[in-house]
């Protein structure tokens, strides 16, 4: 399922083409593509679902006049999924104000739904990408994370 939204981010919104498919011609494209038709309905809906979240205006899972230095407790489910590497790149991100704690939660969310044995720093980094480019008015969080994604630094760095 992540390689298809990989595949569906890299071909289709990264390259800023046109988002607007048809669901049974695109389905059939990744089919061409050498997916298979589950694997392709479950990550057609974490899409749908990640649409939906930044959509509402109900955030569950925020407290009303929350503190902005909360500190998130994570699930033993959500540690299970998100290594040690991955909550302190999201705790860093907060910090340097890439993610907030609505944005942050839309990203735990979006990790949890994805049906994959292993999942790592790389993988979150892409649902990051992700979850920031469905957001709007987070297109420079959007461009610092590109950035951070994408900039292979060579040599020691001072």
């Amino acid at each position: 399922m992540f390689d298809i939204l990989m595949y569906l981010f890299e071909n289709f919104i990264h390259s800023e083409s046109e988002i607007h498919v048809d669901q049974d011609e695109l389905t059939e494209e990744l089919v061409r593509a050498g997916f298979h038709h589950d694997e392709i309905y479950k990550a057609l809906a974490w899409l749908e679902k990640l649409a939906a979240l930044q959509e509402t205006d109900i955030k569950p899972y925020l407290t009303k006049g929350a503190v902005a230095s909360v500190t998130r407790v994570y699930t033993h489910e959500e540690e299970m999924r998100l290594d040690v590497e991955c909550r302190g790149f999201l705790m860093f991100l907060e910090q340097v104000n890439l993610l907030d704690g609505a944005t942050r939660e839309m990203v735990i969310d979006r990790v949890m739904e994805i049906d994959a044995a292993e999942f790592c720093l790389e993988d979150l980094k892409w649902v990051i990408l992700m979850v920031l480019f469905n957001v709007p008015g987070k297109e420079n969080a959007y461009a610092q994370m590109e950035d951070l994604l994408f900039d292979e630094h060579d040599g020691v760095l001072h």
